[in-house]
């Protein structure tokens, strides 16, 4: 396999694996809103392919620039995520026990909030700045585009598959979704510390 083949078949791994918090998350908003649009699917699937772009790129831009400053920061990430997904996951909860009963009892995705959750789920791949440091520009750039690619597509079927087993259990469905992202919060501070 010539360097071009590995670099795609590496960069499409590495999409995967980054992808998987999105996809738990994208899934978390389907069972939110059974009864999505597409247009915010498609919403929803670009703002985590771009943060799961972007994270990497700037570690990448951070092991050739500052990276004593960018070391500091790293033992911060998994309290982050922590925080920000288990804020969001009780939020859900939250809605979903006052709205019990209601017919709509989803509560609304906000732009804010899903921006909150592009950057929790992922600012661990921040470290996978670091595992493209060797790459040049051209390369690094193509990676992350991969990575972008892979969790679009990835989070679209996330997103699918919330909606189906969210239209068919309302609340719960919501309730469950808080959890899960508590769970990865957990998930992500858990794996972080430990490394």
């Amino acid at each position: 396999m010539n360097d071009i083949a590995v670099l795609v078949v590496n960069s499409i791994l590495l999409g995967v694996g980054l992808a998987m918090d999105a996809f738990s998350v994208s899934i978390a908003n389907g069972l939110n809103e059974p009864k999505m649009k597409a247009g915010k699917t498609f919403l929803i699937a670009g703002v985590f392919a771009f943060f799961q772009a972007a994270m990497p790129l700037t570690g990448w831009i951070c092991v050739h620039t500052v990276i004593r400053y960018f070391k500091i920061f790293e033992k911060f990430i998994p309290w982050i995520a922590l925080i920000l997904l288990v804020f969001i996951g009780l939020k859900m909860i939250v809605e979903a026990v006052k709205n019990r009963g209601k017919e709509e009892a989803a509560g609304v995705l906000t732009l804010r909030i899903l921006i909150v959750q592009g950057i929790a789920t992922s600012i661990d791949a921040l470290s996978a700045g670091f595992t493209i440091a060797e790459y040049g520009i051209l390369s690094a750039l193509l990676c992350a585009g991969l990575i972008s690619a892979v969790t679009f597509m990835i989070c679209i079927i996330g997103i699918f598959i919330g909606r189906k087993v969210g239209d068919k259990f309302s609340t719960k469905a919501q309730i469950f979704g808080g959890i899960i992202l508590i769970g990865i919060g957990l998930e992500i501070f858990i794996s972080g510390v430990i490394k």
